[in-house]
């Protein structure tokens, strides 16, 4: 591919297009990875003008060039049609032993970029043989930050989501998702639980695959930010599968949602209000020490989709509990409810009336 696109485009030391260029003080551009090869082996003069560098040369990254090397690729039809006619050499080079860090990096690069949006690309990347290498890639910490993405994308289309799972997908995302090497890459391994779960065959066995809804759990106990609601979303995902609620009831996920929601995860909302469908979820929800409170506060302050979860959690709760009707009261969830009866969003108008119905001991209505 290199062949085809600018010479100022490539390393003068290795000939291959820069993915990281700087700037020596000679004035000159490398390949970061290649200059700094270079001055690890003991050279202190530039390769190209062979006048003497400092004992500790700076290298400034050339903004300009990245991003112009960048946007060429983006938008260069024929590097486009190139690597889409031969998917083989990007697979080749992320497989082969002998290939370096760097070009691996940037074959990965290349095939998350490509296999994003093209269906037909993503189909013939399975079919020479990708999904192998990839999952070679994500076990290597220094690779899986960049292996992840382009995992996600093979997960896009439906017809390839069970055969993932059957390579071993799930074994893989599980071993991120309890030590990933950043919190990003446990975010996306999140994600790809989502996606994957979008089959219901999935679902199940996701589930009942070891530490799998306990890693998300411990995510939503222990982590921050983006890897917290992309576990909660995947945790939403796999618990409507029947057996994954009481699944992820034992694995504490109540109190822990409960937590988060309080904290302004509003995305636990959505969880808790699956979780409540079970027994088991409920009995947690009634024991947990202020959560109508919790509820409540989103009934009132809560987006239009946490306040459709809440109205259902609280229905389900007092539908089988006149304690927790009594709690519901006092807290003022009856006179919430009637407010929410003028919303523009005709589920939380169904979710309030089913609710006031229940809380005014209407409890034989068959709830909708």
């Amino acid at each position: 591919m290199a062949t085809h696109l600018p010479d100022h485009f490539k390393c003068p030391i290795s000939l291959e297009i820069m993915s990281d260029p700087v700037i020596l003080s000679s004035g000159h551009t490398f390949d970061r990875s290649s200059i700094q090869r270079w001055l690890d082996a003991g050279h202190r003069t530039c390769p190209i003008t062979k006048l003497p560098l400092p004992d500790q040369p700076s290298l400034i990254p050339n903004h300009a060039l990245r991003s112009l090397i960048s946007n060429y690729t983006l938008l260069s039809p024929l590097h486009q049609n190139i690597s889409l006619s031969h998917p083989e050499t990007l697979i080749s080079t992320l497989a082969s032993p002998s290939s370096t860090l760097d070009s691996k990096i940037d074959a990965l690069r290349h095939l998350t970029r490509l296999s994003k949006r093209d269906f037909v690309f993503r189909r013939r990347l399975t079919d020479f043989g990708a999904v192998s290498a990839v999952l070679a890639a994500v076990d290597d910490p220094l690779l899986q930050e960049k292996a992840l993405p382009l995992l996600l994308n093979l997960t896009l289309d439906d017809d390839s989501k069970v055969g993932l799972v059957a390579e071993g997908v799930v074994a893989r995302i599980v071993a991120v998702l309890l030590c990933g090497a950043s919190p990003d890459c446990r975010a996306v391994a999140a994600t790809i639980v989502t996606s994957l779960a979008v089959v219901e065959v999935n679902k199940a066995t996701i589930g009942a695959f070891p530490a799998a809804i306990g890693a998300l759990v411990a995510i939503l106990r222990e982590g921050k930010g983006r890897e917290k609601k992309e576990a909660a979303t995947a945790l939403y995902a796999l618990c409507s599968f029947t057996d994954n609620r009481r699944r992820a009831v034992d694995c504490g996920a109540v109190p822990i949602l409960l937590r988060n929601v309080d904290c302004g995860l509003e995305r636990g909302v959505e969880v808790i209000g699956v979780l409540a469908k079970c027994k088991e979820g409920r009995e947690q929800m009634e024991g947990y020490d202020g959560c109508v409170q919790i509820l409540g506060r989103v009934l009132r302050n809560g987006s239009s989709r946490g306040i459709q979860y809440a109205l259902l959690a609280l229905t389900s709760l007092c539908f089988y509990s006149q304690r927790m009707v009594l709690v519901a009261l006092e807290e003022g969830v009856l006179e919430v409810s009637f407010g929410l009866l003028e919303d523009d969003n005709e589920k939380v108008r169904r979710n309030s009336s089913n609710l006031i119905r229940v809380l005014r001991g209407n409890n034989h209505h068959r709830l909708k």
